[in-house]
């Protein structure tokens, strides 16, 4: 298996342990197959289980999603938060913001890419609880813009779209980032928190 997907901090709330072994084989699945494309006969023979013992931990593979799902979201907007509630001026806290979270997804890229971009094919009550995270995190990016407005350090004539902009430079590191690249994580997020604070700034 991947050694992000199977980063034993990222799911050490997810107890027992067979219930957490089957996340890290369904995100390991998933990222290389495609949700739909996966069966939960892979992800027990991932996990070295058979595909019975699966559904004592949970109902089904959609399940698995929103498991992978609500982690990966909740913990992305902790970071957001962390950087918008910190100190400093909305400059400092913008640049925070992007760094950390896209380093984020560069790091946990396999786990990224599933939480990202196997949104629709949650159920219906699963995807408007997970939606309700990322307009979290939209919300919270946009306060730390809001206040680079307020304050004058930021020219922003559209503070929604370059909300969403910025969001979506950083998520899409999860779709290309390569480990064996010549860039690390932290130098990623350093080059984003760059661009973005020009993207931001009155000429």
């Amino acid at each position: 298996m991947d050694a992000e997907a199977t980063d034993t901090e990222a799911w050490s709330d997810i107890t027992p342990d067979a219930a957490r072994r089957l996340v890290v084989a369904a995100v390991e699945a998933f990222a290389e197959r495609g949700y739909h494309a996966t069966t939960t006969r892979d992800i027990a023979g991932r996990a070295g289980m058979s595909p019975a013992a699966l559904y004592i931990h949970y109902k089904n593979k959609e399940e698995l999603l929103y498991q992978i799902s609500g982690v990966g979201h909740r913990r992305a907007l902790t970071l957001l938060r962390q950087a918008a509630e910190g100190g400093g001026t909305p400059a400092e806290r913008l640049r925070t913001a992007v760094r950390s979270f896209v380093r984020w997804h560069a790091e946990h890229h396999t786990t990224g890419r599933v939480v990202q971009y196997e949104l629709g094919a949650l159920g219906p009550e699963h995807h408007t609880e997970i939606v309700g995270l990322r307009r979290l995190s939209e919300a919270t990016m946009r306060s730390i813009i809001e206040d680079g407005v307020r304050s004058g350090d930021f020219d922003v004539p559209d503070v929604s779209g370059t909300t969403l902009a910025v969001l979506s430079l950083c998520i899409d590191v999860a779709r290309w980032f390569n480990p064996g690249g010549r860039r690390t994580p932290d130098q990623i997020g350093e080059l984003y928190a760059d661009l973005v604070l020009r993207m931001v700034r009155p000429e």
